[in-house]
């Protein structure tokens, strides 16, 4: 390894040359000193990357001289080499702040391991990470190649989020940038896919198929609310990658008893898949049992606890429940408070604004857009707005009370990257990824159309409407004015269309540790 200088220290320095030539032929330059105080000289006039620190020299101790150092170089890294395996000199030694410790007598090898653990680590890492990706991926295509079911596309969406976040950590960007190709290529596969089996799922279900978003309560919440009381946390728009950084964190207070995935209803937007969500039906469903009361573009909806109430009774279920929805913080920090008279319930739904919002500032706050500029910073301001919520102060309230949690989403999001141009008249809806309109003229190979919206249970406002749902990547523009507009939205996070990330939702089971 060129370039690195090593600074050892050692009474008997004249019996390590052996050692020293070693390291010297394996690219290292190596500087000596036979006692603290020439070694703490050398520092205050020569760079080097470590030190090798004999414990027992003349002149000052190993010890002293590795405090002196350390006060004056806390970031180098001191690695502390002794006859002695005494407890209290070790103790002192790591007290110190060492960064590793030695037993004489040792052998090159030795050295040369600490060298590489103390100063090649990340690198290592980062050279096991891109070749056990290359080795994969391979596999990885022809799994993308012969997916069939959803099973296989979650399998498919789960490793490739785990290469995105190991790849992400990687100095160099050339693995990450064949990764994002290959998910690319994927989420075009996963489109097809949905073109080619999402209407028979709602017009003509069979075993295998998804779970969509009208059936998850009744497979996964109705039926966990014996002993303890249950709360449901919808926290909107998150995706799989940001649950993997929100689940570790919840799983210090509660244990992790099941996880899985659903398929979000299309459109993956507004309220369509959430009100599915609470109320078992598909939209045109509830349009027919609800109205107008069933759709509201601004979430602040009183009706929801309506629609859980009416999904109850569909199921034949005598629960006490409450629903609570949190969009402003503000209600947020009243939350954690509530938890407590909310343990009366058989179940509690939380519904939680805070992604969905975030996810929206980043295309209208210049501050957002330099904060979260790709995925990997997303990611991070979700877990550090998880980190310092109130939701999180309310999980620990539950976890404290022996509740039980189920935490999931209604729907996810995808950054787009190309605009696809598309005219429709004055009504027709302003969402990105998907439109609904009368005598809409669009790029066909950029959407999948659906002239029959009642084939997939989507309200028809008149005879002619008809919805298109943008594919993976894209999102739809207006003519007028269009350059501008494909530079304001271009890298946002939207969602209503087709895409892995927007349409295969997680979620997770959590329930009161044992004591």
């Amino acid at each position: 390894m060129s370039g690195v200088k090593i600074l050892w220290a050692d009474d008997e320095i004249d019996l390590l040359k052996p050692h020293i030539m070693f390291l010297e032929q394996k690219g290292y330059e190596v500087l000596t000193a036979s006692n603290g105080e020439d070694a703490i000289e050398y520092l205050q006039h020569e760079q080097v990357d470590i030190v090798f620190l004999d414990e027992n020299m003349p002149g000052i101790s190993g010890l002293d001289a590795l405090s002196k150092i350390k006060s004056e170089f806390p970031q180098l890294p001191v690695i502390m080499i002794t006859k002695s395996e005494e407890e209290q000199l070790m103790e002192e030694a790591i007290g110190s702040q060492i960064s590793d410790y030695l037993i004489k007598p040792v052998n090159p090898k030795q050295i040369l391991l600490s060298i590489k653990k103390n100063l090649d680590d990340e690198k290592l890492i980062s050279e096991r990470t891109s070749m056990n990706y290359q080795q994969e991926f391979l596999d990885l295509s022809n799994q993308i190649s012969a997916a069939v079911t959803f099973r296989d596309w979650t399998d498919v969406y789960t490793k490739l989020v785990s290469w995105e976040m190991k790849l992400e950590k990687l100095p160099e960007e050339g693995m990450l940038e064949i990764l994002n190709s290959q998910k690319f290529e994927a989420n075009q596969e996963f489109g097809r896919f949905i073109e080619q089996h999402y209407e028979s799922w709602l017009n003509d279900p069979k075993d295998g198929d998804p779970l969509l978003s009208p059936d998850f309560l009744a497979n996964h919440a109705f039926t966990k609310t014996e002993k303890e009381p249950l709360f449901v946390i919808i926290i909107d728009n998150l995706r799989f990658d940001h649950w993997k950084v929100i689940e570790p964190i919840v799983s210090k207070y509660l244990e992790k008893t099941e996880e899985g995935f659903y398929m979000s209803i299309l459109p993956t937007a507004n309220a369509f898949p959430m009100n599915s969500l609470l109320s078992g039906l598909m939209p045109s469903e509830m349009e027919a049992e609800f109205g107008k009361m069933w759709f509201q573009e601004d979430t602040v909806n009183v009706e929801e606890s309506k629609f859980v109430e009416f999904l109850l009774n569909e199921e034949a279920l005598d629960l006490k429940m409450s629903l609570t929805r949190v969009s402003q913080n503000q209600e947020g920090k009243k939350l954690p408070a509530e938890i407590n008279r909310m343990m009366n319930n058989d179940i509690n739904f939380i519904l939680y604004n805070f992604v969905d919002t975030l996810g929206h500032s980043k295309t209208e706050m210049e501050i957002i857009k330099e904060l979260a500029d790709d995925e990997s910073a997303f990611r991070s301001l979700i877990k550090s707005w998880f980190e310092h919520s109130p939701l999180l102060d309310a999980i620990k309230e539950i976890a404290r009370l022996n509740g039980k949690i189920l935490i999931s989403s209604d729907h996810g999001s995808q950054r787009v990257q190309e605009g696809s141009k598309v005219i429709g008249d004055r009504n027709t809806n302003s969402n990105l990824r998907y439109k609904q309109g009368k005598n809409l003229d669009f790029q066909q190979k950029d959407v999948m159309a659906v002239k029959d919206p009642d084939a997939l249970f989507l309200p028809k406002p008149n005879v002619s409407t008809r919805y298109i749902f943008a594919k993976p990547n894209k999102f739809f523009v207006y003519p007028n004015n269009l350059n501008h507009f494909i530079g304001y939205f271009k890298n946002t996070f939207q969602h209503g269309g087709i895409s892995m990330e927007e349409m295969i939702v997680p979620f997770g089971v959590f329930q009161p540790k044992s004591k």
